[in-house]
């Protein structure tokens, strides 16, 4: 069975802010590192900064017990986001994330978003050089597809793909970071037979749908007006309650395994492949350690066929 790793972005960015806590987060860096997590994955943009910064922190006399990921290659402004993919910035950019993770070397580092304005090759051998340099162990891309610009008769991933093809002439893709969960599988339908087919590693964000896979949250309960989930449509009340199903068959395999949701929600994007790693987010102790435990639950055919039969997720996209 793999391993389960942490995303950091909650911990100072979207999600709640009014619950982050500087300190609470470096506990549950921590806690997740005895638990048995390794993969720690940022980003630059969230904060903007301020998570890069915390994970320094937190893993000040601890930087050999984590994997340690972070990304470039988009700016926050007021109220928007730009791609930069600039060969120059691209440099710029990890020396600044190199000081904020108070760290010589970044295990993996990803590329957000390429830049329209800059052929994705040029930002790839910038990004190269730093492997050359001993400032960067490896390289990952994060997955482009959103649906709403989505080609008419195209598949989720084949924007990403197609960069990935480009990108793979220039140096190899170590990584990529897409969305996969029971309620999102699209992944599965080609980005991963490319991933597995190629070595490469897939980081599944958002294994537990943005939380709603815990079964912890509550149809109409609201969400904080900075919370992206105040604006996804899976989270108006309507859907949440449409899609209680799902929930309702997480939460059945997980009572004949002395489980929770999460955690089958978790060991099922693991059944996906060896290569598979689940990045989920969490910013207390208790849910850092609750994912980490998914990685010791055996689901079995039957698990599996019960979630493949479960409704598929609805959203007002749909």
């Amino acid at each position: 069975m793999g391993a389960v790793g942490l995303g950091c972005m909650p911990m100072s960015w979207a999600y709640s802010t009014s619950q982050q806590r500087g300190d609470r987060s470096v506990r549950t860096v921590h806690a997740a590192l005895d638990a048995g997590v390794h993969l720690l994955d940022t980003a630059d943009m969230y904060g903007p900064f301020t998570n890069e910064l915390l994970v320094g922190r937190a893993l000040k006399g601890r930087r050999s017990d984590a994997f340690l990921s972070t990304k470039c290659g988009l700016l926050v402004g007021d109220q928007h986001i730009v791609a930069n993919g600039r060969p120059g910035y691209v440099r710029r950019a990890c020396d600044a994330s190199l000081r904020r993770l108070q760290t010589d070397v970044i295990d993996l580092y990803q590329l957000h978003r390429a830049d329209p304005e800059v052929p994705v090759e040029e930002t790839w051998g910038a990004m190269a050089d730093l492997v050359a340099a001993g400032k960067v162990r490896a390289l990952g891309l994060c997955a482009v597809g959103a649906r709403a610009s989505r080609r008419a008769g195209s598949r989720l991933h084949d924007g990403t793909i197609r960069q990935l093809e480009r990108v793979q002439q220039v140096f190899p893709v170590s990584a990529v970071e897409a969305e996969l969960s029971v309620w999102s599988p699209e992944a599965l339908e080609s980005l991963l037979p490319w991933c597995t087919a190629r070595g490469v590693g897939l980081l599944a964000a958002m294994p537990l749908g943005n939380g709603y896979l815990t079964g912890t949250l509550t149809p109409g309960q609201g969400f904080e007006p900075d919370d992206p989930r105040a604006r996804h449509p899976r989270f108006t009340a309507e859907m949440m309650a449409a899609n209680q199903p799902v929930v309702s068959g997480l939460r059945r395999i997980a009572e004949r395994h002395g489980a929770t949701p999460a955690q089958v929600a978790l060991a099922w994007v693991l059944r996906q492949g060896p290569h598979v790693v689940p990045v989920p987010g969490a910013k207390r102790e208790h849910w850092a350690v609750e994912n980490a435990g998914a990685a010791r639950l055996e689901l079995d055919a039957a698990d599996l066929a019960e979630i493949a039969g479960l409704p598929r997720a609805r959203g007002s996209w749909d």
